[in-house]
């Protein structure tokens, strides 16, 4: 399926538009300068996102621990979910994974957040454990969730058109 975006690594003029959606998707949003460390620490994350006509529609942002990728962020602007943008940066992410050898990956997501936590399954996720008030601002705990990666491209969850 093609997709009206394309994903690329995500570069320090990005940070801007990341901004953007951490500050209007997520109740506790980074600060500009975690997210320009992030960008930074090329030897242990990897930051990509999605641009359509020229500007970001998504990003992802993941870790690397030992032989697992742990997902630190994951979003869109407002008003383009459901559009496939972040299957397609957790497809890329997966890829990626394969390549480097990892066995298996990571989150957290608040527990009310019923989209994202479908999304996870659909790669895999399981929950294993609650962090308990991991959002503070909010008061919401957080369901750790773990799933194996595939070890080869026939091993990988299915897109939806």
């Amino acid at each position: 399926m093609t997709t009206p975006w394309t994903l690329r690594l995500a570069e320090r003029r990005d940070v801007g538009e990341l901004m953007f959606i951490e500050e209007s998707q997520f109740p506790e949003p980074w600060t500009k300068r975690i997210l320009l460390d992030e960008l930074a620490n090329t030897e242990t994350r990897r930051y990509t996102v999605a641009v359509e006509e020229k500007r970001i529609v998504g990003y992802l942002g993941v870790m690397f621990v030992l032989d697992e990728l742990h997902i630190n962020t994951i979003g869109t602007v407002p008003h383009e979910e459901g559009r496939g943008i972040a299957t397609s940066l957790l497809d890329d992410a997966w890829v990626d994974a394969q390549v480097r050898g990892l066995k298996r990956a990571t989150l957290e997501v608040a527990v009310s957040n019923a989209r994202a936590i479908a999304l996870y399954q659909r790669y895999g996720f399981h929950p294993v454990g609650v962090r308990k008030n991991y959002y503070e601002r909010i008061q919401e705990d957080a369901l750790v969730l773990w799933a194996d990666l595939p070890m080869n491209a026939a091993d990988s969850p299915p897109t939806l058109d």
